[in-house]
């Protein structure tokens, strides 16, 4: 099994113009396999896809990942457009991973898809990405969206981009088993991720799919000493039935020890994030990489 580690961006301060750039060249001097940057309307981060974009062009190794991208009130022809692109550009080094977006309702509204329909969206759009990548000419006539003779261009690098989704719901364990490549859950126990697993290889094996085994991944926050309680409760996830220690790991020898026991139960595709901004970024994430990046493989 192939251990990879990459860093989730997403905390305050790291998407400050003036710390992103040394940010994404420091993961690619360190050996991080990826960065991820997560879609929130809100949040001062950056747009993702323009994120990435800007990473690509600093780096020449670095896997580019979305963590997740909402796919919910995206036109999917435009937005294979625009993947396939970016995969071109970063010569083949893109990892999508789509979700349902946040549970708040101001993000919701942003993307104009009632709750009840978000599901849907999804199940209609996902498929239709695999063929506007793989297909001469894609008829398609559903619910959302209706097309004939349909031809997008570039093609990604890759063969086939790998389509990975978050969420931990049982709804959306079964549609990672019915239509993705990959799971990327958040927020999660190793028994939860091992409980989850099984949940998608009952859903795969049912619509006749298989996962690749090694296509099972988990964001995992990670905290110090020093990190403000209520920044820690926060990243919490509003789970008070769980251990903390369970969900946040206090510590890079405790985060090390976490990610192990992911291993033990079969995740292989990390993706670590602090829970709150260092006093510095370069000092933060050289001690991210002694204590996690020996574990990869």
């Amino acid at each position: 099994m192939k251990v990879r580690i990459g860093f989730a961006s997403g905390v305050s301060g790291d998407g400050h113009d003036e710390q992103f750039g040394p940010l994404v060249d420091d993961l690619e001097r360190l050996g991080f396999d990826s960065l991820w940057l997560s879609e929130r309307v809100s949040s001062p981060i950056h747009d993702p896809l323009v994120g990435l974009a800007y990473a690509a062009g600093r780096t020449r190794r670095l896997k580019l990942g979305t963590s997740v991208l909402v796919l919910p009130g995206r036109n999917p022809v435009l937005l294979a457009k625009e993947l396939a692109s970016l995969d071109r550009l970063s010569g083949g080094r893109l990892l999508p991973a789509f979700g349902l977006g946040s549970d708040d309702a101001a993000e919701r509204a942003a993307f104009g898809v009632p709750p009840r329909e978000r599901g849907a969206w999804l199940d209609e759009a996902l498929p239709l990405l695999r063929r506007l990548w793989s297909e001469d000419s894609v008829d398609h006539a559903g619910p959302r969206f209706t097309y004939q003779g349909l031809r997008v261009r570039p093609r990604p690098v890759q063969p086939a981009l790998d389509l990975w989704l978050g969420g931990r719901a049982p709804g959306a364990l079964r549609r990672v088993g019915r239509l993705a490549d990959g799971w990327l859950p958040g927020g999660c126990t190793p028994a939860e991720a091992a409980a989850g697993r099984r949940t998608i290889e009952a859903a795969a094996a049912e619509a006749g799919r298989a996962i690749d085994p090694e296509h099972y991944g988990a964001i995992v926050v990670y905290a110090h000493a020093d990190t403000p309680p209520a920044t820690v409760a926060a990243a919490l996830a509003r789970r008070p039935e769980v251990d903390p220690r369970e969900l946040v790991p206090i510590g890079l020898p405790a985060l090390r020890v976490a990610l192990r026991r992911f291993v033990d139960v079969g995740v292989s595709k990390f993706l670590v994030r602090p829970a709150a901004a260092p006093a510095s970024w370069t000092a933060e994430l050289e001690a991210l990489a002694a204590a996690v990046l020996p574990l990869q493989t």
